[in-house]
Parts: structure tokens; sequence; C-alpha cells
């Protein structure tokens, strides 16, 4: 770094350069035909899960055009057999040799898709009511500048989960930094022109996405009623490696998104908040800091070559929307 360089960030700190949102003017739909949507499923080993999932369709059966379902190359290789037979007219099933995880067939699912919109499951979740995935559909088809909605967690009984654990404790539609990815519904074209997830994430694919969105103009935006079903229990979760991967995942967000200074102080940050997790939560791990340096430091040549710092303003509204959850109040797409 020059000094040179280090006079053009102090100048950028001073004046950062405006972040510039989408048009948000409504997109005219030929005709009065109903939109369609592809949804997309990565699965493996949970068959019984995944025809509930794929069973709970039917609540939004005038909207599908496709459902791609990723077989992560489960032991038992997924056929028609034991799925809904009223909906094997649209399903297609992709076999993966070897296991290349969600993130990767959620790639796959976006690249295959030939609709606009594309909604993202996990196969865990499952629809109690179609109405969220309509609402959230007839906002982004007025709305060109969301990319994407996301829901909030409920229980089997349709229960939301608590606040803290949705991606955003309002009780109103609302602008979001991220969302949570188990049901998501995003608009294809923008996810593709921002590269899509990074397929080396285990976690925190969805907020290192939501960022590139936001950098390129968009806005996420969260309808918490009605809920999707959840059935993942973050209970169940090898803490140990759940933590490593999130602050991985933490340190990997900043050297790909964040200017070259701001990320030399945000890593060591967050690998100190690695430490304190670990001990607060009394997690035993006597090599965890070390498996994390060695992760970043394997991942270096794909920075070098991937990274696309985004905006000083792009960054000073994520922080604005992880503390505040703003109502999503635009005449041209109320809801």
């Amino acid at each position: 770094m020059t000094w040179s360089d280090l006079a053009e960030w102090r100048r950028l700190r001073r004046q950062p350069p405006a972040w510039h949102p989408r048009s948000h003017a409504a997109v005219p739909s030929p005709g009065a035909v109903t939109t369609r949507i592809t949804v997309g499923i990565t699965t493996r080993n949970r068959r019984a899960s995944l025809a509930k999932a794929l069973g709970s369709l039917g609540l939004i059966r005038e909207l599908l055009a496709s459902i791609i379902v990723i077989d992560d190359a489960s032991e038992i290789p997924v056929d028609q057999s034991g799925l809904p037979a009223n909906l094997a007219d649209t399903l297609t099933i992709l076999r993966q040799p070897e296991v290349r995880g969600n993130i990767a067939g959620r790639n796959e699912i976006m690249r295959a898709a030939t609709t606009e919109y594309v909604l993202l499951c996990d196969d865990d979740a499952y629809l109690l009511d179609g109405e969220v995935v309509r609402r959230g559909l007839a906002l982004m088809e007025r709305d060109a500048a969301v990319a994407a909605v996301g829901f909030a967690m409920a229980g089997p009984d349709g229960a939301p989960w608590p606040r803290h654990m949705q991606a955003s404790p309002a009780s109103h539609p609302c602008f979001i930094a991220s969302y949570i990815g188990f049901a998501h519904l995003i608009r294809r074209p923008a996810f593709l022109e921002v590269g899509g997830y990074r397929a080396l994430y285990q976690h925190g694919e969805e907020k290192d996405c939501c960022l590139r969105l936001m950098d390129a103009g968009y806005d996420i935006v969260y309808l918490p009623d009605p809920p999707v079903v959840h059935l993942h229990d973050p209970a169940s979760r090898n803490v140990k490696r759940y933590l490593r991967y999130v602050i991985r995942n933490d340190c990997l967000g900043a050297m790909f998104n964040q200017p070259m200074l701001m990320a030399l102080v945000t890593v060591p940050t967050r690998l100190a908040r690695y430490v304190r997790m670990r001990r607060l939560g009394r997690v035993h791990d006597r090599w965890g800091l070390l498996w994390i340096v060695g992760q970043l430091l394997g991942q270096l040549p794909t920075v070098a070559r991937e990274r696309r710092p985004v905006k000083w303003s792009t960054l000073k509204r994520w922080r604005e929307l992880r503390r505040t959850s703003p109502a999503y109040d635009r005449g041209a797409a109320r809801v």
C-alpha cells in the first residue's frame, strides 16, 4: 500500500461515494398471466423431509413452473417413488455423483432455472400457508429494486421461533441486511449478476451474497407473516464445528468484501471474538483458532482472485440495517 492509497482511503472516509439504489419502478408484466416461479431444494439422505417439503408446495401449485431437486449424493438415490404424484409433471431430480454441499447445489439450481424468480428452500422447511410466497412474489414484481425476500421461521405448529432468532425482530415488512437461507425468494438475474453464492462457505453464504446485492443497488426485504416451518434444531449442531465455521466465514467475508485497511482491522477482531465466544460458551477446542487461521491462509489465492471490495456507503447502510429494521413502505409495492 502506498501513501497515495492511504490518502485516497482518508478521502473516501470523509466523503464516501453515495449508495445508489436501483430504480424501484414497477416492472410491467405481459398480459394478465400469473408469474410462475421455480422452486429449488438440495437434499441428502432425508427422503421423508423432502416428501413433506414437496407436498407443501401444493399450496402454491398455480405458481409452479418447475421444481428442481438436487440429490447431493444420497446413499439411497432420490427418485419419484414416495414423492407427491401431483407434482411429477413439474419435478426434475438432478443427482450429484459426490457430496458437494447445499451451497453448490443452490448455485446449480439457479443456473438450471429458467424463471426470473426462484424460491430456494431447505429440505427440512415446508409451507403451512402459501400466502407469504404470493405476497413476496407480488412485492418483487412491483418493485424491481428488491432482489430477495426472506421469511420468518416457525415450528411445526406454526408458532414463530423467538424474534432474536429471525432475520429481524420486526413484526412488519421491513428492509433487512440479510435473509436466513432456509427459505427465500430471489430474483435470478440479480443473483447471477453478483456471482451467486460462494461455494467455499459452510454457513453465512447469505450475508456475503446480500452484501454484494446491496452494493449493486438492490434491497432485501423481510416478510414476517405467515411464517414458514423450519424443523432444524440449532441445539443439535456440533457447536465446536459451527463456531469454527461462523468465525472463519466472518473473516472470509471481510477479506473478500471490505476495503483493505478495514479488513486488516476486522480479521484480528473476529479472531479475538472466537476466543471470547469459545470461553463464554465453555467450548473446549484446543486447536480451533489454529484451524481457522490455517483455513484463511489456504484461501488467500481465492481471495486474491475474487476480492471485490464493496463501497464504504454500502457498509454503512449494511450496519444501519443490522441495527434497525426500517419499515418497507414503498408505495410501488405495498404488501
